[in-house]
């Protein structure tokens, strides 16, 4: 039986990866992601029509995805439904990766109980229901892997463009391009930001989105300054005491950077996926 184009792998964050029909002979029959749900937070002001708004973010989002399964005996089929509960456990979080777009991923937990109804004694279907608490699905891909379709890590429909979108660089002006629907904010996601060589009052400053972050210190040709995520870190210790306290975050499309402090030669990295509703 070939594969439904539903089809899709599961990967555990150890890195075992299942495929559903090739390694448990699942027929994924459908799969149901929903849109983001916005939860807007109003304000009614008196004699005004309507309300204002004054925020609005997104709640988690929600899958379902039906199986149907054959099993040679009725023994085998009890057997192979305790092995379901154990490949969809509630109390982990894994990745789906469907067959249809294969270099996108969605981080997931099983949100609620499911049953097998039985069709015959050795035949069943049932539905799981996930929710994406992060809503957004991410690229498998970084980017410091090469940024072509032909590599495998990248698909069309990630945004990518033919323009040269390099996240590494040895000048102090250069563009950043974040091919995601969403911007890239390290309290949320992850983001690596690095850089060596000589400084005295490094500064990193976003001119897109006017984040600037600072440290109050010198480095030498041999030291490692790293942004990873909300840590500030000087050859692997905290400076965090030592900098501004701020953040840089990476908004959608092209963000315009400018490095000060520094003194030729140096290099800084931007190591983070895109993030896609």
């Amino acid at each position: 039986m070939d594969k439904s184009i539903f089809n899709f792998k599961i990967q555990y964050k150890d890195g075992k990866v299942i495929d559903l029909h090739e390694d448990k002979n699942l027929w994924v029959s459908s799969f149901r992601i929903l849109s983001p749900s916005p939860d807007h937070v109003t304000e009614k002001i008196d004699g005004r029509h309507g309300s204002l708004l004054l925020e609005t973010t997104l709640q988690e989002r929600k899958i379902r995805a039906s199986f149907t399964i054959e099993a040679v005996d009725a023994i085998d089929f009890d057997l192979f439904r305790d092995e379901l509960f154990k490949i969809f456990n509630p109390l982990k979080k894994f990745y789906i990766i469907r067959d249809l777009q294969p270099k996108k991923r969605m981080e997931v937990s099983v949100s609620s109980e499911f049953d097998i109804d039985y069709l015959t004694l050795e035949d069943g279907e049932f539905s799981v229901d996930f929710v994406i608490n992060s809503v957004f699905l991410e690229s498998i891909g970084t980017t410091l892997d090469p940024l072509v379709t032909t590599y495998d890590r990248w698909q069309v429909g990630q945004g990518l463009i033919g323009e040269d979108t390099k996240y590494i660089h040895s000048t102090n002006s250069f563009r950043i391009y974040n091919s995601g629907d969403v911007p890239v904010d390290p309290c949320v996601v992850p983001l690596n930001i690095k850089f060596k060589g000589t400084s005295n009052s490094l500064s990193i400053i976003n001119e897109t989105t006017g984040d600037v972050w600072k440290y109050n210190g010198i480095t030498n040709v041999s030291d490692t300054i790293e942004l990873k995520g909300i840590r500030s870190l000087k050859n692997g210790l905290s400076i965090f005491k030592d900098t501004n306290k701020k953040l840089i975050s990476i908004d959608s499309g092209w963000n315009d950077f400018r490095i000060t402090g520094a003194t030729s030669p140096f290099e800084i990295s931007f190591d983070f996926r895109f993030y896609y509703f």
